[in-house]
C-alpha cells in the first residue's frame, strides 16, 4: 500500500466505528489458539494492535504499515510490554505489497482494512497463508463498499473534465477487494478451516457532513495527497455536495451503510 499521506487524527475521528470490524472479526478466532508471534500487517495508529495486546497478552505481536505518521501514533499509543502480560509490542514500517511475513515464523496474522490497497492481493494472501506456522490463524477484513454512492461518486467527480488530468488516474476501485466466495476457495485450496462472511453495518453518524469527515479518513487520501490547497477546497465542496444529496442528514444523524467481508482461516495443524 502506497503512503498516501495519512493522517491520524483524521482516520480515528471515527475510532470506534472503525474498529467495531476489527472486534467481530477477532471474536470468530478460535478461543483456544495461543499465539507467541502475532502479526498486525496494516495496523495504522494501533487501534487495530490493542485488542490484540489484551487478548493475547503473552504474545510478541508487531504491528506493520508504510506510513511513518501513522506508526507514530502507534508507537506513541500501543508499544511496549503488554498489559497484565508477558509479551510486549513494537511496530516497523513495511508494505503490505512485498513484505514477507515467514521468517518471523506467524502463528497469527491479522489484517484490518488493509489488502483494497494491495492490487492482485490474492498472490499476497497465498504468501501469508504459506508463512503460518501449522494450526496458525488468518484473520483478515477488508470494505465491500465499492458499489456504494460514496465511491462511485467520487469516482465520477475524479474523472470528470475538471479533474480527470489532475486526480483520474485510479480512479474506479471496483475489483479493489474480491467476493466472499474467492476467498473461501482460496482458503480452502490451502487445506485450511475458513469461516468466511459479510456484514453491512448501518452506522448512524452525527455531526456535519459526516460522511465527507468519513471518507477524509480513507479513500479519499490520494486526491488531497496530490491537490493544492485551492484545488483540494474546490473538490472537497464538489463533492460533499454530492454526498449530501446521496447521504441526507435525518433528525437523528446521518445513515452510512457499510458492507464489510470478514475471514478466518486455520492452517492444518
Amino acid at each position: 500500500m502506497s503512503d498516501t499521506r495519512w493522517d491520524p487524527a483524521q482516520y480515528l475521528r471515527y475510532q470506534d466505528e472503525r474498529t467495531r470490524p476489527l472486534i467481530d472479526l477477532l471474536a470468530r478466532i478460535p478461543a483456544g489458539l495461543r499465539p507467541r508471534r502475532i502479526l498486525d500487517l496494516g495496523c495504522g495508529p494501533g487501534n487495530s494492535t490493542a485488542p490484540l495486546r489484551h487478548r493475547w497478552p503473552d504474545a510478541h505481536i508487531t504491528g506493520l504499515d508504510n506510513s511513518p505518521r501513522m506508526l507514530a501514533e502507534a508507537r506513541a499509543a500501543h508499544a511496549g510490554p503488554n498489559p497484565g502480560g508477558t509479551g510486549s509490542t513494537d511496530y516497523a514500517e513495511a508494505d503490505a505489497r512485498d513484505y514477507d511475513p515467514a521468517p518471523e515464523q506467524p502463528d497469527l496474522i491479522v489484517s484490518n482494512a488493509l489488502l483494497q490497497w494491495v492490487p492482485d492481493h490474492i498472490d499476497v494472501l497465498d504468501d501469508w497463508l504459506r508463512a503460518l506456522r501449522p494450526g496458525g490463524v488468518l484473520a483478515f477484513q477488508v470494505p465491500g463498499n465499492f458499489d456504494a454512492p460514496s465511491h462511485t461518486l467520487l469516482a465520477e467527480l475524479r474523472t470528470s473534465p475538471r479533474w480527470h488530468d489532475l486526480v483520474g488516474t485510479g480512479a474506479r476501485r471496483d475489483a479493489a477487494v474480491h467476493q466472499p466466495g474467492d476467498y473461501l476457495a482460496l482458503l480452502a485450496a490451502h487445506g485450511c478451516t475458513a469461516d468466511v462472511w459479510e456484514t453491512t453495518y448501518h452506522q448512524l453518524l452525527p455531526g456535519t457532513d459526516p460522511v465527507l469527515e468519513w471518507v477524509k479518513g480513507t479513500a479519499l487520501r490520494p486526491v488531497l495527497s496530490v491537490l493544492g490547497p485551492e484545488d483540494r477546497d474546490l473538490f472537497l465542496r464538489q463533492y460533499r455536495d454530492l454526498l449530501r444529496r446521496a447521504y441526507p442528514t435525518g433528525p437523528y444523524g446521518t445513515v452510512f451503510p457499510f458492507r464489510r467481508i470478514f475471514a478466518v482461516a486455520r492452517r492444518p495443524a
